[in-house]
């Protein structure tokens, strides 16, 4: 089971238990902390590796063309109205991250972009068949269509764009992970009400209200496992990781599915933090596990 939407985060939500709300101030802090630090870490690896392209010999062919895929790419999710313009612009630096894994002369299949670009595709089209059946049923209106935000995007693909970028292959992993996690999470979310049945809250098993931070329902879950199981799949068809990993990418993925929906039954809906720490923890927990994971299946000096 899993999270449903909460396109009324700060209503107060309803159900046999009380919700706080977070204030809005505290809220932004949090979110701007979050996008600040991991922006000041990325920023830092990506500055290294790309000190190492330019700043040492003339760039590779691949770095031309990782440039152009990006651009198009944040043009693109620009275009769409999925973001707004600097989220989208974050978007494209995040994807020139994930394919700078060519450094170490794999192919850009073998890179985290597929994968990504199937996140996008999925957690689109699940975006836009969500809001238009909760438009036709007078659940939300057409305002507000602006796309996600920047302290979005960064608390949905950072933790991904830092793992994915490197080579080892645990590490790398642990990006898929992440990026497993956030597709099946916005997936659920999206397509939980769409598809409705019961939904009750994770950490009692109460019926609440769609929308209740910490609320989970069957149908969505099942999209939630399903996404996560075609990012770890695509990644296996391409042979960036064996059927081994694949399984621990999936099953971590749909791990911090679960612990998002538990942070928003708890220190979300008790008010302490907002989505977007809730978003960063969880894809933080998956690429975790992934890595703890990884150490047990490979010898330590194979994963060093």
């Amino acid at each position: 089971m899993h999270k449903e939407s909460r396109d009324a985060e700060y209503s107060g939500g309803g159900g046999p238990e009380r919700q706080r709300v977070i204030s809005a101030a505290w809220d932004r802090r949090q979110s701007f902390l979050m996008t600040l630090g991991m922006g000041l870490l990325l920023t830092a690896f990506i500055g290294l590796r790309f000190f190492t392209l330019v700043g040492i010999q003339r760039p590779p062919v691949w770095f031309f063309w990782a440039l152009a895929f990006s651009t198009a790419f944040s043009l693109l999710v620009w275009r769409l109205r999925s973001a707004t313009p600097a989220a989208a612009a974050l978007g494209g630096v995040l994807c020139l991250n994930l394919l700078s894994r060519q450094y170490y002369e794999v192919s850009w299949t073998r890179t985290a972009f597929p994968e990504l670009a199937l996140l996008f595709f999925l957690t689109f089209a699940a975006t836009r068949y969500g809001r238009l059946h909760k438009e036709a049923k007078g659940l939300t209106d057409r305002r507000g269509r602006s796309g996600r935000q920047v302290s979005q995007v960064m608390a949905n693909l950072g933790v991904a764009g830092f793992f994915a970028m490197q080579h080892e292959t645990g590490f790398f992993a642990a990006g898929l992970a992440a990026l497993a996690e956030a597709t099946a999470d916005t997936v659920s979310s999206e397509l939980g009400q769409v598809f409705g049945g019961r939904t009750i809250l994770i950490t009692s098993g109460k019926s609440v209200p769609p929308g209740t931070n910490g609320a989970v329902s069957m149908a969505g879950t099942l999209c939630g496992v399903l996404a996560a199981a075609l990012i770890a799949g695509l990644a296996t068809a391409l042979g960036a990781i064996d059927a081994r990993v694949a399984v621990l990418v999936f099953v971590c993925g749909v791990s911090g599915l679960l612990f998002d929906s538990l942070l928003g039954a708890t220190v979300e809906r008790w008010g302490w933090i907002g989505n977007d720490l809730v978003n960063f923890a969880s894809t933080c927990l998956a690429a975790y596990l992934m890595i703890r994971f990884f150490h047990i299946l490979e010898p330590p000096q194979a994963f060093w």
